[in-house]
């Protein structure tokens, strides 16, 4: 049941963040979910713009007594990030 709702909850996320970087016309894509983990590729001048897009599309108010919490990194390779 909770695998299946995180499932359902990045799968949200994905698409909010795709809609709002189209709305923005930012040149940032979504490259690839990794389990609950969602990497992007981003031009250095978006990195702020993204990381408060990012944050707030996986924060948004789903309706749970407790607040979903995200970390965000950044690096030039996803190695670099682990």
């Amino acid at each position: 049941m909770i695998q299946g709702t995180a499932a359902d909850l990045i799968k949200q996320a994905m698409i909010r963040a795709d809609n709002e970087i189209r709305k923005r016309g930012l040149q940032s894509r979504l490259l690839l979910q990794v389990h609950d983990e969602l990497i992007f590729e981003v031009p250095p001048q978006e990195t702020e713009e993204m990381k408060q897009l990012v944050k707030n599309v996986m924060e948004c108010d789903y309706g749970f007594k407790l607040p979903l919490k995200t970390g965000i990194e950044t690096g030039d390779t996803w190695g670099e990030m682990h």
